[in-house]
C-alpha cells in the first residue's frame, strides 16, 4: 500500500520547480527598449543599469551615458516592464484542490488574526512558476476562511524557501465583512436572494472584537493574548486592514468602521460596487483591490460589461486601484493578471493607467512601493523584457525576467510539455 501512495504522490506533485537564480554578480545594461515605468510614464528608447540587484540608473539612451557593464542587452524593438504584483493570492498555499494534504489556505475558527500565511507558503509550488512567464513576479500570500482569516505577507516568486521569498512579513490583517443579503436555496434558483437578518449582530461582533483587541493593546496586561497581539499596528499604520466587501452598504459600513476605530490604512478587497461610493473612499483615503475583471456581473439585470468598466470608474474618481484575482481556480488564473489589466485598457483606461493597476498602484496599496512596482533608480531591479505588449495575451512573450537583479528561469511544467509535444509533431512530419 505504501508503494502505491508514493507513486500517487509523485504523479500528483511531480518534481520541484526550477532552481532559483543565484545572486547578481555581474552588472547588466539594458539598452534601446521601450520602458513602461509603472507610474504612467514611458521612455521610448531607454537605458537601464542594474548593479547589485538595484536599478543604478534609468533614462533616455540617446542622451544618457554610463560606464561599461559586464553584460549588455540590446532590447531594440522590445518592451521593459516592472514585475507585476498579484495581491490577495493563495498562490503556494494550495497545490491540488482535491488533495487535502496540499491545501493549507485556512484554519478553523472565526477570528484568527494571528494565523500567518507565510509559514505555509510553498516556494516550490509548480503553480508559482507558471506565473513568471507572464511577468507576475511578486504576490501577496493571503489566508482564507472565517471572519478574520489571518495575516498576509508579500513574497517574490523565485526562492528556495519562504524565508528567502519574503519581501514584507505580516503586512496586514484580512477581514471578511458580512453580507447584507444572503442567498436562499439552490444557487441557480431565480429570486433566491434575501436580506441577511444576522447582518447587524455579525457587524457588532466584529466591533466588539476590535474593541477588545485595542483595549488589550492599550493596557498593561501581563497575560499575553496572541490573537490580540497580532492586531497591533492597525491603528499606527504599520499594518493595513484589508476588508473583503462588494456591496454598497457593506463598503460604506466598512469605511465608518475604519473611522470609528482609528484605523490608519484600509483597503477594500473586491469592491464591485465601490464606484457608487467613490467620493467617500477618496475622502477617507481608502484604496480598492478590484475583484476579478474577467467575470460576470453580480446581478442578472446589470450591464454585462460592468466588470470591465469598473476600474475606469474608480480611477476617474481619484481612487487608488489595483487588481486582484480571488475566486474559482484563482491560483491557476494568477498568470492571467496582465490580461485583466489589458481588458481594463480596452474599456476606457490608457495602457499606462492599466499597467499601474498591477504594478505601481498595487505596490502602494501593499506598502512596498519604496522598492517595487515602478522602474526607478535606487529601487529593486525586479523587471522583465517582453517581445510585445505585456497586457495583450497575443503579444506577451517574455524573453528575460529579473527579480532583485537575478536572471530567473522562465521554464515551467507548461513550457516543458510544450517542448515535449512540439518535438512529437516535428518527428511526425519527418
Amino acid at each position: 500500500m505504501k508503494k502505491y501512495i508514493v507513486l500517487l504522490s509523485l504523479s500528483l506533485f511531480g518534481f520541484a520547480q526550477q532552481t532559483p537564480a543565484p545572486k547578481q554578480t555581474k552588472s547588466i545594461l539594458i539598452l534601446n527598449a521601450k520602458a513602461h515605468l509603472g507610474n504612467g510614464q514611458v521612455i521610448e528608447n531607454s537605458l537601464i543599469s542594474i548593479v547589485d540587484g538595484k536599478i543604478a540608473a534609468i533614462g533616455d539612451a540617446t542622451v544618457m551615458r554610463v560606464a561599461a557593464h559586464d553584460v549588455t542587452i540590446d532590447a531594440s524593438g522590445k518592451h521593459v516592464y516592472p514585475g507585476f504584483i498579484a495581491p490577495n493570492s493563495t498562490l503556494g498555499l494550495v497545490e491540488i484542490d482535491a488533495v487535502r494534504a496540499s491545501d493549507d489556505e485556512s484554519e478553523i475558527g472565526e477570528f484568527n488574526p494571528h494565523v500567518r500565511s507565510i509559514i505555509a507558503y510553498n516556494s516550490e509550488s509548480k503553480l508559482v512558476e507558471t506565473t513568471r512567464p507572464n511577468g507576475v513576479l511578486i504576490a501577496q500570500i493571503t489566508p482564507r476562511g472565517g471572519r478574520i482569516p489571518g495575516s498576509s505577507s508579500i513574497v517574490q516568486l523565485d526562492a528556495w524557501t519562504w524565508e528567502d521569498a519574503t519581501i514584507k512579513v505580516n503586512d496586514g490583517i484580512h477581514l471578511n465583512w458580512p453580507k447584507s443579503y444572503s442567498r436562499a436555496g439552490w444557487w441557480a434558483e431565480p429570486g433566491g436572494i434575501e436580506i441577511n437578518k444576522n447582518y447587524e449582530p455579525q457587524t457588532k461582533s466584529i466591533q466588539e472584537y476590535f474593541e477588545s483587541a485595542f483595549a488589550y493593546l492599550g493596557s498593561k496586561n501581563t497575560k499575553k493574548d496572541i490573537p490580540f497581539e497580532a492586531m497591533n499596528g492597525l491603528q499606527s499604520g504599520q499594518k493595513t486592514l484589508y476588508i473583503n466587501a462588494n456591496g454598497e452598504k457593506e463598503i460604506i459600513d466598512a469605511v465608518l468602521f475604519k473611522k470609528k476605530n482609528n484605523i490608519k490604512n484600509m483597503t477594500i478587497v473586491g469592491g464591485y460596487y465601490a464606484f457608487r461610493v467613490a467620493p467617500l473612499l477618496k475622502e477617507n483615503n481608502v484604496s480598492v483591490l478590484l475583484k476579478r475583471v474577467h467575470d460576470l456581473p453580480l446581478l442578472e439585470d446589470e450591464d454585462v460589461n460592468l466588470p470591465y468598466k469598473n476600474a475606469k470608474l474608480l480611477v476617474d474618481a481619484g481612487v487608488l486601484v489595483g487588481l486582484e484575482n480571488a475566486g474559482d481556480m484563482e491560483r491557476m488564473q494568477t498568470r492571467n493578471l496582465p490580461f485583466y489589466a489589458g481588458t481594463c485598457a480596452a474599456w476606457g483606461l490608457s495602457k499606462e493607467q492599466a499597467l499601474q493597476l498591477i504594478s505601481g498602484n498595487t505596490a502602494k496599496i501593499l506598502g512596498i512601493d519604496e522598492q517595487y512596482g515602478t522602474l526607478e533608480a535606487g529601487k529593486s531591479a525586479t523587471l522583465f523584457i517582453s517581445e510585445g505588449d505585456a497586457l495583450d495575451m497575443k503579444s506577451n512573450l517574455i524573453s528575460l525576467a529579473f527579480i532583485d537583479g537575478r536572471n530567473i528561469s522562465l521554464d515551467s511544467h507548461h513550457t516543458e510539455l510544450y517542448k515535449r509535444y512540439k518535438e512529437k509533431f516535428e518527428q511526425a512530419k519527418k
